[in-house]
């Protein structure tokens, strides 16, 4: 009997799926970054909030917090607990939607427009349509080949980035670190395009957000359901 042939952990056909599964990944972290940096600008500028920088946001509470101004500390209270809203619901319905972005995407586009759509006077239900939505494209990608991503925040990238670059200086060759760059690139440049948008549009900008959402969420569509299974954690 003829012994049964198994693939080797790391073949090279595995490590050259691995490697294109990473490098689609990374191109969609790049996008939701542009995304999220370019609604979060809308969103401050138009509202003076916030939409996805949560730590800015609780070092806004806690001084309101220290100079009694309650009324601030109601709305940011708000405003934090949406983005967290907004990050379970992003799970839930990724899950319902069998871990595939479009569902998700859609869902984060039609916030959007909502958000867009309203009368200008309710600049905070725009906020804070806007805030979930943000809360929710966290659950689209969380990881590529086993590497930790954030969407909406870039801080944590940054602070990977720094330490990567300490250890390559003491000599240690890890990967990885280097890519960490791409969502703080991504968001910088959302965040201009979205500044320019809003000068010109206003809190409407918005709808050019929903329509990135939709685009992204259709191109993601050709992105094999099982890698972006893998983009999410278990």
């Amino acid at each position: 009997m003829l012994p049964t042939l198994h693939h080797a952990p790391h073949s090279p056909r595995r490590q050259r799926i691995r490697v294109l599964r990473g490098r689609i990944g990374l191109g969609l972290v790049a996008g939701l970054s542009v995304l999220a940096g370019m609604t979060d600008a809308i969103g401050f500028m138009a509202t003076g909030d916030f939409v996805s920088f949560m730590s800015g946001n609780t070092t806004r509470l806690a001084i309101a917090i220290s100079e009694g101004d309650l009324t601030l500390v109601l709305r940011l209270t708000v405003v934090v607990m949406a983005f967290i809203v907004g990050n379970a619901a992003g799970v839930i319905l990724g899950r319902l939607g069998g871990r595939r972005a479009l569902p998700l995407m859609l869902a984060v586009a039609t916030l959007l427009c909502i958000g867009a759509a309203l009368p200008l006077a309710s600049t905070f239900a725009t906020l804070i349509l806007a805030v979930i939505a943000m809360g929710m494209l966290n659950a689209v990608v969380e990881q590529v080949n086993g590497l930790p991503v954030g969407l909406t925040y870039v801080t944590g990238a940054l602070s990977r980035f720094g330490r990567g670059l300490g250890r390559w200086i003491l000599g240690e060759r890890k990967d990885g670190w280097r890519v960490q760059l791409i969502p703080w690139a991504g968001m910088l440049v959302g965040a201009i395009l979205g500044a320019l948008l809003e000068i010109h549009l206003g809190i409407r900008a918005l709808l050019v957000s929903a329509l990135l959402a939709a685009i992204l969420g259709l191109i993601a569509l050709s992105i094999p359901p099982r890698w972006q299974m893998g983009y999410r954690l278990r």
